[in-house]
Formats: structure tokens, sequence, C-alpha cells
């Protein structure tokens, strides 16, 4: 049995961190469902940047929607959601036969809109409209001006994927704002079936160390980060207030490992993956690390219930220098400075592109 399905019938999901129109046309994607146990795929501004700019699968469809009228946003929300709609169409039989809880497909909302809480809220049920599909999750950010608009866009059935979240205390702000929305519709006479899962990412957090502490503590910070929060994910789950939620119907928001490619040369393959394996959890790889746990990755157990010897890592880093609080704050804030550089640079390929596209048809 391969490795990648030994982690499935853990109980852990392995989506695709990349989407892209040619996986798509040549069954690369629909060979990973049914070679590697791929589960759903997530996207973001960088991804669709180098899917857009890297090959001319999107030739057609631009020049088809130009001639549209259609440019800029736009143009590359109706290029985005055509692509991963067919994804989620490969991905439904596992939604289906899992009552929802698996094979989604994500959308971002314009990281442009981080900071703007109401405009998140609108764009989050814009794309949830214009998706059209029960198993796509749009991306809201969990800053502080997102937090409330994964409040309201799960109080309005939006499936939220919150991304960007670093710490155990970004993981419970957002925790809260989904059980919010969902005890809001409960007290609307609403159903309690909206999907979440929270996003939380690994890796940058060893990447941001590496230069201050001792080479023996390199690429151990993001993981005690994680266990810690896992066992704050599993005892919200075992509370009062999630129980009384999960009788009247509600899903679990389920945990999801972000940025679990291996940064470090020197680090395993395979690192964020063998550490990070846990039940109903979800693991997003980069196609480079999912080849290489299929290949020679294994399956180490799971991650304690109790968060390990997580605590006894974060406090070597404290003693180190590190202020842990004040990191997390600070990388997420990067993240979505990426993000909108990354989203800057999506519209400018879109645009130049479009031209170029328009100039060969003018000769």
């Amino acid at each position: 049995m391969k490795t990648t399905r030994k982690l499935h019938d853990m109980g852990q999901s392995l989506w695709l961190d990349n989407i892209s129109r040619t996986i798509l046309d040549d069954g690369t994607l629909a060979r990973y469902i049914a070679d590697f146990s791929v589960t759903g795929l997530t996207s973001n501004p960088s991804i669709f940047n180098e899917a857009v700019g890297g090959s001319d699968a999107y030739d057609e469809g631009m020049r088809t929607k130009a001639g549209e009228g259609k440019s800029g946003e736009a143009l590359f929300m109706e290029l985005a959601l055509e692509d991963l709609r067919r994804a989620a169409d490969l991905f439904r039989p596992v939604h289906d036969a899992t009552d929802g809880v698996d094979g989604w497909v994500s959308m971002e909302v314009s990281p442009l809109l981080a900071a703007d809480t109401a405009g998140s809220i609108a764009a989050a049920q814009a794309i949830h409209e214009q998706g059209d599909r029960p198993n796509l999750f749009v991306k809201i950010p969990g800053t502080p001006e997102g937090v409330p608009a994964i409040e309201e866009s799960i109080f309005a059935g939006v499936p939220v994927n919150v991304t960007l979240l670093f710490s155990t205390a970004q993981y419970l702000a957002v925790a809260e704002a989904y059980m919010r929305g969902l005890e809001r519709r409960l007290e609307a006479g609403l159903d309690a079936r909206v999907a979440s899962v929270a996003s939380l990412f690994v890796s940058r957090w060893d990447r941001a160390v590496a230069d201050k502490v001792p080479e023996v503590m390199h690429n151990t910070l993001g993981i005690a980060v994680a266990q810690q929060t896992y066992k704050a994910y599993r005892e919200l789950l075992e509370s009062p207030r999630w129980q009384k939620l999960a009788a009247r119907g509600a899903q679990p928001q389920r945990m999801l490992w972000a940025s679990t490619g291996t940064k470090d040369p020197k680090a395993p393959d395979t690192l964020y993956i063998e550490a990070l394996a846990a039940p109903d959890t979800i693991n997003t790889v980069p196609e480079k690390t999912l080849h290489a746990f299929a290949d020679h990755g294994q399956l180490l157990g799971a991650l304690a219930l109790d968060g390990g010897d997580s605590e006894s890592v974060l406090q070597r880093f404290s003693a180190a220098g590190v202020n842990i609080p004040a990191l997390a704050d600070r990388l997420q804030m990067e993240g979505a400075e990426a993000f909108v550089k990354s989203w800057k640079e999506l519209l400018h390929t879109i645009e130049s592109h479009s031209r170029a596209l328009a100039g060969e048809e003018s000769v």
C-alpha cells in the first residue's frame, strides 16, 4: 500500500497546493487522485500567476473574455473559477462520499481586501455565487480585519478556508468566529452545516528563525507551533460549546497544515508531512513534496493529542530570544503583504498577456 494511502486511511487528507489548466487538461490531477489519494486542492495568487504566465493554456480563454470586454480582476476571476469548477467536479465523488467533509477546492478573495472587512464579506459572497459549486471554499485571511468577515460569511452560508494563520492564538480567534457564525445561524432558524477549515502555515516559522538560533534548533519551531495548535483544536472539539453545536449538525472546522514544502535543503524533503500526520486534519502539499512523500515518505505515527513536547520546544526558542507571539503577528502581516504583491503581479501578467494576444490578432 502506498504511503499516501496509509496517510489517508489514518484520517488525514492530502490536498494539492497547486492548480493549473495544464494539469487539468493532461490528466495529471486525475492521476494524483487515483494514484496518490489526493482529495482536494488549494490555490493562491502566486500559483495562478505561474499558471497563467507559464503556459499558453489560457490564451484562448483570455482572447474570448477580453473580446467580451472583460479585463483585470474580472477576467482573472472567470479564468480561475473555470479551473476550480473543473477541479471541484473531479473531487465531487469524494465530497459526496464524505458528506461534505472532504473533496474541496479553494479560491481566494482579493488580497487587496485584507484590511477591508466589508469588502471581504461582499467578495466572499460573490465568489461563492459565481463559483457555483458546493465544494468550493472561499479563502479569507485570519487577520484581525478578516475575523469578523469570517463570522459574517459563515452566517451567510459561505464555506470558508481561513488562511494565513501562524499561531494557536490566531487559530482560536477564527475558531471562535466560526462558532459564532454557526450559533447565529441556529438562532435565525438556519442549519449549522456550513463547512470551514483553518489553515496554519508551518515552514515559514523555521525560515524566519534560521539565522537566529543554533542549527540543532532548525526546523523544529513550525512543528512545535503546529503541535500546540493541534492540542487546542482537539480540546475545542471536546468542549461543551462545540458539542452543543455538533449535536445540532455542525461539522468541525478542520485543521489544515499549509506551507509544508521543506525550505531548508539540509532537511528531509518530507519533513512536514511525516511530522504532522494526524486524524481529522489536512496537509496541503506542493507537487514536488507530494512526489517525494509517495516515493520515500514514511508514516511515523500521529501527532500527540496533548501537544507532545511542543511547550518545551517553544520555551527553548523563547529562551533563545525569539518572541513567538510577536513573530506570529509579523509572519501574518508579511504573508498578507506577499499575497498583495503576488496579486498585483498576477494582474500585471493578465494585462500584459492580454495585450500580447490582442497584438497577435491585429497583425
